[in-house]
């Protein structure tokens, strides 16, 4: 029974160009986001070369990595969320895989060259049968190939600074590895998009297999509605061989079979819900221009087994979603806190392997390297003490740096030093073994002390009294 008053068009969903748009704006994203900067940082930049992590502006050196372990959780936890409630979205709609095919297939190949009859038919096999079509099927890997070196840039981007990777085309000779990477990864990119193809999203891609475990009965997905179409397959999904209208003329499956012809990855989707299926909705556009023809809606929509079967709409909102934004949200504000919480400053402390040294004058020295990382974004000139109750008895010396008694650090900045502690008399309380004091380091900027401090624990070996009497004699000898 044809809808009166509906026009032809108003059926028709036109899922493909709303995908395109999306692909558009997360292509431009991705390219712009690296060249973005707040307080001359990238939004996104983790730097193995620079040992930093760039993120929304913030820098944290390889001591501040404890923000990684929130935004693998946020990335997890957000992919779980977009499955339970959207099935593989993201597959069809942001995945690179699905993106780079589309350039591939359906606008190098198909729309540029010709080599391919429509977008509308992926099942056809590639015909290369004369020597134009191959030429231009080698044209079309040179074409992609170009855009593999750009996505490969792209990507490089997120881990190498722009401006460090176009200075490296100075002296290409210098920066051997980093170009390493950007063939290769180009390479990689071609070969899995020209060749392996929608075959990695069915047999290699682990989100697939993932799917399965989280989708449930309110999980969006395309479905083919058999109440109205009539079914295609037996329940243990071997083909009936009769098509929907011979069985019933009330089915309205027409059998045209549009909707199996442009599936990328090969699939029927009259058979159900399959592991192959990326709900990229080709299949849903496919049989709505058909069905449209009658006035009809399509017969595969995006809807949930619940809501198909209660002919109502999906729901989105309910218990398992709401728990994922909740944990996304506590996860949110644990990355806020944590990142607001941060040093202006870091310090390492590292023992020398030598415990002590005993001095003339009876001093013990002990020697530490020192790491001080100066995160703020101006110099500042720092300066250590020992705190507590023992600090009257204790003398920093650095004796790389001549006697200074404060660094000047620039913003950003980093110095390693070696330092000595000195202990201007021996309190070992045992006279048979070393004697182990625990300590506490400040470190500050002597401009700004109250804002910019650390302190750290550590600890001062002091020889035991038959150590010390022996090494004051040895010293005594010279």
């Amino acid at each position: 029974m044809q809808n009166q008053g509906v026009s032809k068009s108003s059926f028709i969903t036109n899922f493909r160009y709303k995908r395109y748009t999306v692909y558009v704006i997360i292509t431009l994203l991705l390219l712009l986001i690296p060249f973005v900067q707040i307080n001359d940082n990238q939004i996104l930049l983790l730097s193995f070369d620079k040992k930093v992590l760039h993120l929304f502006g913030i820098e944290y050196s390889t001591q501040e990595f404890y923000v990684m372990p929130f935004m693998l959780i946020i990335l997890f936890v957000g992919i779980f969320l977009i499955t339970v409630m959207g099935g593989r979205l993201w597959c069809g709609w942001s995945c690179p895989q699905t993106i780079f095919r589309v350039i591939y297939r359906d606008l190098i190949q198909t729309k540029i060259l010709k080599i391919r009859k429509k977008i509308a038919d992926k099942q056809q096999p590639l015909n290369l049968d004369s020597g134009a079509k191959k030429l231009k099927f080698l044209l079309s890997l040179i074409m992609f190939s170009i855009v593999a070196l750009i996505v490969s840039a792209n990507l490089l981007f997120y881990f190498v600074p722009p401006y460090d990777f176009f200075s490296a085309f100075s002296d290409p000779s210098e920066h051997g590895i980093l170009f390493g990477f950007w063939i290769v990864i180009a390479a990689l990119i071609v070969g899995e998009v020209c060749f392996i193809a929608e075959k990695f999203c069915i047999y290699m891609c682990p989100y697939a297999r993932v799917q399965s475990v989280l989708f449930d009965n309110n999980t969006l997905m395309s479905i083919y509605d058999t109440k109205r179409g009539g079914l295609v397959y037996n329940p243990s999904g071997l083909p009936i061989g009769i098509a929907p209208k011979k069985q019933n003329k009330a089915n309205e499956c027409t059998d045209c079979n549009h909707c199996v012809k442009v599936c990328p990855t090969h699939i029927d989707i009259r058979k159900g819900v399959q592991l192959e299926c990326i709900h990229c909705l080709e299949c849903v556009d496919a049989c709505s221009n058909i069905m449209s023809k009658f006035n009809r809606p399509s017969l595969v929509s995006w809807s949930s087994p619940n809501a198909m079967a209660e002919n109502n709409k999906p729901k989105l909102i309910r218990a398992k979603t709401i728990a994922y934004i909740v944990i996304l949200v506590i996860i949110f504000a644990g990355l806020i806190i944590a990142g607001s919480n941060r040093k202006s400053m870091l310090l390492n402390i590292t023992r020398t392997a030598e415990l002590y040294s005993v001095r003339s004058s009876g001093a013990v020295d002990n020697a530490y390297k020192f790491v001080v990382q100066n995160t703020d974004d101006k110099e500042h000139r720092f300066a250590f003490e020992v705190q507590g109750e023992l600090a009257d008895k204790f003398e920093i010396i650095a004796p790389d740096h001549l006697g200074e008694k404060d660094f000047l650090i620039s913003g950003k900045g980093e110095k390693i030093m070696v330092i000595l502690l000195r202990a201007k008399e021996n309190i070992s309380k045992d006279t048979s073994s070393d004697y182990k004091q625990n300590i506490t380091i400040n470190a500050f900027a002597l401009d700004d002390k109250e804002r910019i401090n650390i302190q750290k624990d550590t600890f001062f070996m002091y020889p035991s009294d038959e150590n010390y009497d022996k090494k004051m004699e040895a010293l005594m000898r010279k």
